[in-house]
């Protein structure tokens, strides 16, 4: 038993805490997780009415989970923000949580689940990441084509640096989370803005241009 005690490195006690952190929550929150998983809104918005910080603790890492495993469908979680805290704070929220899941689970991946998980993917796939960082991650969030647990597992396994991870995330996931939020808010309502509407989305989009053609004039010698 002793042996088997000294065997374990700092990074396996860590790997060990979260897992029983990860255990208790679920334990604790049981309830709600059934009628999240049965996508059940209503009666999930009924538990968590009565305790916002909870709703948001609980959002939050139900958002983490979802970038690690995509348990949960995206829209769902989206939905049920946009229910708990109204359009434009639950699509906030729903977006600032998604970026602080994509990085713990970047950061776990790289420094924590490197060696496990790096021989289940092909080296080429791996390679093409890294030579285009920034695009991968930015159209894999645009275009969700790969779920997302995927692409913040490759961003970690890859040498795709944290800064243009984040910022790929920021700005796609604004994007995407945008659009997605429209279908619970009943696409157009009344509290909702067609103009901002475009002129956020077209914004966003020339951001991102911007940011390619600033990035290649700087690739290229003087």
């Amino acid at each position: 038993m002793k042996e088997a005690l000294n065997k374990f490195t700092n990074k396996n006690w860590l790997i060990l805490g979260g897992f029983l952190l990860l255990l208790v929550f679920l334990i604790m929150n049981r309830q709600i997780i059934t009628l999240l998983v049965n996508q059940d809104i209503e009666a999930t918005q009924d538990f968590l009415d009565d305790n916002m910080l909870h709703a948001v603790v609980f959002m939050l890492v139900i958002m983490i989970l979802q970038n690690s495993f995509t348990v949960f469908p995206l829209l769902l979680v989206i939905s049920i923000n946009i229910t708990l805290f109204g359009f434009i704070n639950g699509f906030l929220w729903s977006w600032i949580s998604s970026i602080i899941a994509a990085i713990a689970v970047f950061y776990s991946v790289r420094y924590l689940f490197q060696e496990r998980l790096i021989e289940k993917f092909k080296p080429e796939l791996l390679k093409k990441i890294d030579a285009n960082g920034f695009s991968y991650v930015f159209q894999a969030r645009v275009f969700p084509l790969v779920p997302t647990s995927l692409v913040n597992i490759l961003g970690g396994l890859s040498t795709v640096r944290i800064w243009p991870f984040i910022l790929a995330t920021t700005i796609g996931n604004f994007l995407f989370f945008f659009a997605l939020a429209l279908i619970p808010a009943g696409l157009l309502s009344e509290e909702l803005d067609e103009t901002l509407i475009w002129v956020v989305l077209i914004g966003a989009i020339l951001a991102y241009y911007l940011f390619k053609l600033v990035r290649k004039k700087r690739k290229q010698p003087k």
